[in-house]
């Protein structure tokens, strides 16, 4: 029952109106090749993405889906010395969504010299799963790029995770929340991200108007990363428009992570709304700038070397 009302209620929150859905029809499409795109790019064997990556990579099988990390490497093969990392988990509400959202960021942030990854994971529409398994499997993609991190070049402590709207909310919830792991897996290896960097993530702070009252929220507790806020968290950077309905919760998960001593960043775009910072939505002005904010936060962290490189852009 606990499970049953969580789900319906984060479900509720995420369906109120169509800003739930993050990825924007033209990123959805198709997104840039880059200008030093190989025609060797691999393509990638996602049931809904025509992504082309160095590498494809199944990390999880399970009730019969299969869930694949798209790899993409500075110069296009792995480091031979251990580069910082980050993968990102895709928008859609928890019930659509493609891996294909990230494609730009990761061609960006691997011609500045990390590996980046743009992550699977179940959602309603092609599994019949709920967020819970969307959150467990977000850990278990973390956990397994940290158990084959000498194949792909990435160092274990320099892992940070990212996403836009539910995809953000993945992300936060490896990063903050305890537990919700993957039952059988190796817990050993942490499914804690470094650092995240989160594009209009979902219910980050306690509530949003009107939902306190649903007789639910006690149970949301166990999992919204708002009630896991304490020292020691990993540094994070949130992108929002000023019309996003999520943007209060935002405010409230900054100001607690902050009272509590870690570095939170809130950057907001006066005018824009959910959804804003994906590839092909108002020529691109905030994605680029959104991404270029991205790459400064990284190079502070010590995940990049050298200032942003805005002729990588498309």
């Amino acid at each position: 029952m606990r499970s049953k009302s969580l789900v319906s209620w984060i479900l509720a929150v995420l369906t109120l109106s169509p800003v739930g859905v993050a990825v924007s029809h033209a990123a959805e499409a198709g997104s840039n090749p880059s200008r030093r795109d190989p025609p060797s790019r691999r393509q990638g064997g996602s049931a809904d993405a025509d992504i082309q990556a160095d590498r494809v990579a199944v990390f999880k099988t399970i009730d019969g889906a299969s869930l694949s990390l798209y790899v993409f490497f500075p110069e296009h093969r792995p480091p031979t010395e251990p580069r910082p990392g980050i993968v990102f988990f895709f928008g859609g509400g928890f019930v659509s969504g493609s891996p294909k959202q990230f494609e730009p960021h990761c061609r960006y942030l691997s011609q500045r010299g990390m590996v980046a990854i743009t992550a699977e994971y179940r959602v309603k529409n092609r599994h019949s799963t709920t967020p819970l398994e969307s959150f467990r499997d977000g850990k278990s993609a973390i956990r397994w790029i940290r158990q084959h991190g000498n194949e792909l070049g990435i160092d274990p402590n320099k892992l940070a995770a990212g996403g836009g709207s539910a995809g953000g909310m993945v992300a936060a919830v490896c990063g903050v929340t305890p537990g919700w792991d993957e039952p059988g897996e190796d817990l050993t290896v942490s499914s804690r991200p470094d650092a995240l960097v989160l594009f209009n993530p979902a219910v980050m702070g306690k509530a949003l108007p009107g939902e306190a009252q649903t007789g639910q929220l006690g149970v949301a507790k166990d999992l919204l990363p708002y009630y896991h806020i304490r020292e020691g968290l990993p540094p994070c950077i949130m992108f929002f428009g000023s019309e996003d309905r999520f943007l209060a919760g935002a405010q409230e998960f900054q100001q607690a992570a902050v009272e509590k001593g870690n570095r939170c960043e809130l950057k907001v775009w006066p005018g824009f709304n959910h959804g804003f910072f994906n590839f092909g939505r108002s020529d691109n002005r905030a994605f680029r700038e959104t991404l270029l904010e991205a790459d400064r936060f990284l190079a502070e962290l010590g995940y990049l070397q050298g200032e942003p490189r805005s002729e990588y852009l498309p």
